[in-house]
């Protein structure tokens, strides 16, 4: 039974994971797909509350009525959503009714050794998203998803021969590819949404820079402006990005630069004085940033708009 005494779980190996929700051996020691359906249903009472894993955890989920449980919040999951979880992330156990049916694949990094699949699955931001950020398919994306865990549960439950990890390697690449691609469709196909984000974003940093923030805790981070969003930094970024052609770490500058504008061409604020009010420790640093931004000096800004 589940409570708020339950500990923290590390699952060094694929293989712990399977034995600790009552699955058979996988076929393989550094990866594993498992697919929980009415005939395989997942078994929520063997699941910690929160686990910790060494290996990449890709959720597919292709059938589910109701809301299922994260951790120890509730989420509106629908046919063909998406989660990803990196090697060391904290999660939360999910637990599926008995109408959902969903795919599992565990992928320890080692077997991506000597693949270049093992660098470019570093560079996929949505490993970092949050659960309430996941990936929600169409009904063709869901097909193609659908595909192409059907080609590696194929391959991972035949014999495995010389061919067999590359084989799978190319298509949890071709996968990434596909996610990579349907979470830029899902950015432009919710404008809207992501639009407040944009204009909360821009609130929530105007407000910082006004009321003297600053001073205190320094220059805002990507961290802290998606804290305030209820967002994973990943997210905020990539969003931006689709947007306005930014990061998140961009835009912040870019507002830091243009309130370093209004301050030098409507107060007497030395460079220092305009520097420290804006979280900077060093004025060298606001300099930096700020010719890099604008291509001139704070000096040169003042004496040219004068």
């Amino acid at each position: 039974m589940k409570n708020s005494e339950d500990k923290l779980v590390r699952f060094i190996s694929i293989s712990e994971t399977h034995q600790a929700f009552g699955l058979p051996k996988p076929q393989h020691p550094l990866i594993s797909l498992v697919h929980f359906d009415d005939s395989n249903p997942f078994n929520t009472a063997m699941a910690p509350i929160y686990d910790v894993l060494n290996f990449y955890k890709i959720t597919f989920i292709t059938k589910n009525k109701g809301r299922l449980k994260y951790g120890r919040d509730y989420y509106d999951f629908n046919e063909g959503s998406m989660l990803f979880l990196a090697p060391n992330q904290l999660v939360g156990s999910t637990d599926y009714n008995s109408e959902t049916h969903a795919y599992i694949l565990l992928i320890h990094p080692d077997f991506l050794m000597g693949h270049p699949l093992a660098r470019k699955i570093k560079q996929y931001g949505y490993f970092g998203y949050s659960v309430n950020e996941a990936l929600h398919l169409s009904g063709q994306e869901k097909e193609i998803i659908q595909s192409l865990y059907n080609i590696m549960e194929r391959e991972l439950n035949s014999r495995v021969d010389e061919f067999s990890q590359e084989v799978i390697v190319a298509q949890i690449d071709l996968l990434l590819s596909y996610v990579n691609r349907f979470y830029k469709r899902q950015f432009i196909t919710r404008k809207g949404v992501n639009k407040d984000i944009l204009e909360r974003t821009e609130a929530i940093l105007d407000n910082y820079f006004n009321s003297g923030k600053p001073l205190q805790q320094g220059v805002p981070t990507v961290q802290f402006l998606a804290a305030q969003l209820n967002i994973s930094p990943g997210y905020l970024s990539d969003m931006l990005r689709s947007l306005i052609g930014q990061n998140a770490r961009q835009y912040i500058h870019l507002k830091m630069v243009e309130k370093a504008k209004e301050k030098l061409s409507t107060t007497d604020l030395s460079m220092s004085e305009i520097a420290y009010e804006l979280g900077f420790e060093h004025t060298q640093s606001f300099n930096k940033l700020f010719k890099q931004k604008t291509k001139t000096t704070p000096l040169q800004f003042r004496e040219n708009f004068n």
